[in-house]
Formats: structure tokens, C-alpha cells, sequence
């Protein structure tokens, strides 16, 4: 009698990677989570520079801040995915038809390779006058200041967890300097949201804020994204 063999929705499609000499298991398992990362494989093909565009497209879906005009700032935008999103959304290119009409400006510590439609400039948004020199860059006020920034990992996660409220303070800050009334700051978190104060900071300046893990972030992640609509100015 022939052995059955299995159907071939069934087989077992999972890339497994080897543990090479010298390659720490941490890393082993990186390579074989993003070997496997359907957000990953999409984000190639479709031309991204990262899984984490899905992210504020996800969120843009829901809560509509990139709309067509609007003037975006993405800080610590590398690698640039976010910006590409921003580009398409705002119409920055005048791929609609039509001029141009958002802005899309993209900051960061290092040097990051142009994107069609988006400014790139190496800043520290930290910096004094950096406030004023990103609304110099954009001749205005922002509608969105968006941050997908997370400090580098020290190992030690209640460090980790000081790194990430800093910089998300820190870019809460900024917003508050350079967006106009109406607004939005969008901004990565931990997984309980933003942290008590900077939680009723936002509020007292924010006519709504959520606190939302989007589908594409991944289920083991402990992040989350603050977003923060109707600046009171």
C-alpha cells in the first residue's frame, strides 16, 4: 500500500535558520523571525525600507492625520520607511495629479538616503533652535509630528524602558513647539501606553488620545504607539 503523502497546503513552510560558529542564538533567531515575517517579505516587494511602514499606514488608517497637504515631520526617520508612507498620503510628489501639496520632512542623527518627495536633514531634534529650524525648513508649523525612535538596547529593561519615555517626552516636547492647532503627534510607547504624566500632558493639550498596538507590530513586541489628535495650540 502507498504511504500518504501530505497535501500541499500542508507542508511546513517555515525557513529554519542553523546556529553558525560564532553567531550568538539571539541573532540566529532574528535572522529566521525575519526570514519567516510576512510584513517583511511585503515590504521588499513592494519597494519599503522596512516592515514598520505597515505600522503608519495602519495607524494613518485608522485615524486619517496623513491627508493630502499636510505638513509631516518624522523624527530619527531612519531608515525612511515612515516618510515613504507620509510622501504617497500627503501627495508630496503630485502623484494624485496635479502640484505637489503636503510636506514631508524627515530628520535624524545620521546620514539616510534620499527618498523621492521627503527633506532629509541630519539634526539633533534635542538641540536648541532645533525647533525653530525645522519650521524654517517647512515655512510653517507642522500638522504631524510623527516618532518611530527607539533607544538603542542596553540589555537591562528597566533602562530600556527610561530610554524609550525620554525620547518619546522628548519628541512630545518638540511637537508641542512646532505643530499648528488641530494637530496630531504620533509617537512609539511601551505596552502600557504613554507613561502617567506624559499620558495627562497630552491630554491636557490633545482634544483625543489613544494608546494602540497595530496589527503588523508584532504579537512578542512590547510596543506600543501614542496618538495624539486635535493640538490645542
Amino acid at each position: 500500500m502507498a504511504k500518504k503523502t501530505s497535501g500541499r497546503g500542508q507542508r511546513d513552510l517555515t525557513v529554519k535558520v542553523k546556529s553558525a560558529r560564532g553567531r550568538r542564538l539571539s541573532s540566529t533567531l532574528w535572522l529566521q523571525r525575519q526570514l519567516n515575517d510576512p510584513y517583511v517579505a511585503r515590504a521588499k516587494a513592494e519597494g519599503y525600507r522596512g516592515r514598520a511602514v505597515f505600522k503608519i499606514a495602519e495607524l494613518d488608517d485608522r485615524f486619517g492625520f496623513l491627508v493630502p497637504g499636510a505638513r509631516v515631520v518624522d523624527l530619527g526617520c531612519a531608515p525612511g520607511g515612515w516618510c515613504q508612507i507620509a510622501v504617497a498620503r500627503v501627495n508630496a510628489r503630485g502623484d494624485r495629479g496635479g502640484k505637489p501639496q503636503g510636506r514631508v520632512l524627515g530628520i535624524d542623527l545620521q546620514e539616510v538616503e534620499p527618498i523621492a518627495g521627503a527633506e532629509i536633514h541630519q539634526l539633533d531634534f534635542l538641540s536648541d533652535g532645533a525647533d525653530a529650524q525645522i519650521e524654517a525648513w517647512l515655512d510653517g508649523p507642522a500638522d504631524v509630528v510623527m516618532s518611530d525612535m527607539a533607544a538603542s538596547s542596553s540589555g537591562h529593561k528597566q533602562t530600556d524602558h527610561l530610554r524609550i519615555v525620554a525620547l518619546c517626552e522628548a519628541a512630545a516636547q518638540l511637537a508641542f513647539d512646532v505643530l499648528t492647532p488641530g494637530g496630531t503627534f504620533v509617537a512609539k510607547v511601551l505596552a502600557g501606553g504613554a507613561e502617567g504624566e506624559l499620558q495627562a500632558e497630552l491630554k491636557r493639550r490633545f482634544d483625543k488620545v489613544a494608546n494602540v498596538k497595530p496589527p503588523s507590530s508584532r504579537s512578542d513586541s512590547s510596543e506600543k504607539f501614542v496618538v495624539a489628535t486635535g493640538f490645542r495650540g
